[in-house]
């Protein structure tokens, strides 16, 4: 066996077997979803790393790439762009969450086919934007009103999207009434009793908790099989009917929340934080602007869970739409240097974070983009590298 094989095997073997297993076939795909799939690689990497100069403490999420920035409706019903992936979530050097952004730049387009001096071109335009924001001071959003271009385009598109198209797609109708969930492929059957206990868990719940002081009631639940780098978790989903408010629904997800996979390779104290649920819900409540609409955790059976509404408009952008508007790309960069610096500057000073003026300072001194650019170039041939052996492994049957 190799050392690949250990590495990413090890990592994954307290996750559910089966669902692993698909999380492997789902990376062998190609070499993005790779490095979608394998944050803990990189980290363990970068932790070894002697080329990074210092920066700034932060609050980052961990695993920023071109695809964990997406839409939702916040709790104030705006909907917004914003980064949407906490999982991995912690106190870190805000340098770790911008080379792996930039180093997800390289992966993905690379893998296109694009041309290496236009990649070099989008990289150093997210590194001076992101530089440019924190220099300024001032956290920025991107909303329906203030979106423009591609990601303007997006939001359009998924705001169209309404709740009837939601059921459709994962519900089954029966005499005109939703009344259970729709098995498929990406929704699958759980055990009787466990379904019951769950149920039960999310009713109880539900009474407990305000849903804009509707009566709710657990029609069904699903094992949901979602994203990539968390395959493997537990994760669920329940359809709610409204008893008060005739044909109207709500969709519950339920996904469990483990440590983060750079916990190993940080050294910053964190705080003691309640459960892995309440550090993911806590980061991503100081981070993004506006927050998704009933965001909340809950613990099952010793287990913690981040719970929240899954909504029609819920997606995020995916880089291969980007290549087709090639010359807008640089407009979805832009907005995500921006997202990512604010959601720093949003967070500063917040349990060890860097004050403002500590980011203001960092941006104002950028010499460490050219570090940050060399290094993502370079762990990119890496990635690629450690994609090819892993297709490799994965072909003669070694992570079956």
């Amino acid at each position: 066996m190799s050392v690949l094989h250990e590495r990413i095997t090890s990592f994954n073997k307290d996750r559910l077997p089966e669902i692993v297993k698909l999380k492997y076939k789902t990376m062998a795909q190609n070499v993005f979803v790779f490095f979608r799939g394998t944050c803990h690689l990189f980290y363990e990497d970068l932790s070894a790393a002697k080329e990074l100069p210092p920066s700034p403490l932060t609050w980052i999420c961990g695993d920023l790439h071109l695809e964990n920035f997406g839409s939702f409706k916040g709790d104030d019903r705006q909907e917004y762009f914003d980064l949407n992936d906490f999982d991995e979530a912690l106190l870190a050097p805000a340098a770790w969450e911008v080379v792996r952004m930039v180093t997800s730049i390289f992966v993905a387009f690379e893998s296109q086919g694009l041309k290496n001096e236009e990649i070099i071109k989008m990289a150093r335009l997210f590194l001076n934007t992101y530089a440019s924001v924190l220099k300024n001071g001032k956290a920025l959003i991107v909303d329906s009103r203030t979106a423009a271009g591609v990601v303007d385009d997006f939001l359009n598109k998924v705001k169209g999207r309404k709740q009837k198209e939601l059921l459709k797609r994962l519900a089954v109708s029966k005499n005109g009434k939703f009344k259970e969930l729709l098995l498929d492929n990406r929704h699958l059957a759980i055990d009787e009793k466990l379904k019951g206990e769950l149920i039960a868990h999310i009713s109880d719940l539900v009474k407990k908790h305000s849903f804009s002081d509707e009566n709710f009631k657990v029609i069904d639940g699903v094992f949901r099989i979602a994203g990539t780098g968390s395959l493997g978790v537990k994760r669920y989903l329940f359809l709610l009917k409204n008893l008060d408010i005739k044909n109207k629904y709500l969709f519950l997800d339920m996904k469990q929340a483990l440590s983060s996979s750079l916990t190993p390779y940080i050294k910053t104290d964190q705080p003691e934080w309640d459960s892995e649920a309440a550090r993911v819900i806590a980061i991503q409540k100081r981070t993004q602007n506006v927050s998704p609409a009933l965001l909340n955790t809950t613990s099952f059976k010793n287990e913690t869970y981040v719970l929240k509404q899954m909504q029609p408009i819920a997606d995020k952008i995916n880089f291969e739409l980007l290549k087709d508007h090639y010359l807008e790309i640089d407009k979805v960069i832009t907005d995500m240097a921006m997202l990512t610096a604010s959601a720093q500057l949003r967070s500063s000073g917040r349990q060890g974070s860097a004050v403002a003026d500590d980011l203001i300072a960092y941006g104002e001194d950028s010499k460490w983009g050219d570090v940050i650019l060399k290094y993502a170039q370079q762990y990119a041939g890496v990635v690629n590298k450690d994609y090819a052996a892993f297709v490799s492994g994965f072909n003669k049957g070694l992570y079956q």
